[in-house]
């Protein structure tokens, strides 16, 4: 009986999920969030048990400006509004 070559078999992550599946779970993440306000992405994926540098990744954006939303979310603060052009 032969045995299958290390080449053959899947790449493993630390988290127990082979390459392919990672990409799976991140393409279903995307899904999941798109058509939506960055900072509700943010919470969403979070929510969902994502880490920050993971959110970050996936959003394309710095994992401390995740980090700092989803500290805002969790303590309730609302986002800060946008001033409008001409009003001081």
């Amino acid at each position: 009986m032969a045995k299958a070559s290390v080449a053959e078999e899947p790449l493993s992550r630390p988290d127990g999920l082979t390459a392919f599946e990672s990409k799976l779970v991140n393409l279903l993440a995307l899904l999941l969030v798109q058509e939506r306000q960055q900072t509700e992405q943010i919470g969403l994926l979070g929510r969902a048990g994502f880490r920050s540098a993971e959110i970050a990744t996936l959003l394309g954006t710095t994992s401390n400006t995740v980090s700092v939303e989803l500290s805002n979310q969790r303590r309730g603060k609302k986002p800060k509004k946008s001033k409008k052009p001409g009003k001081k």
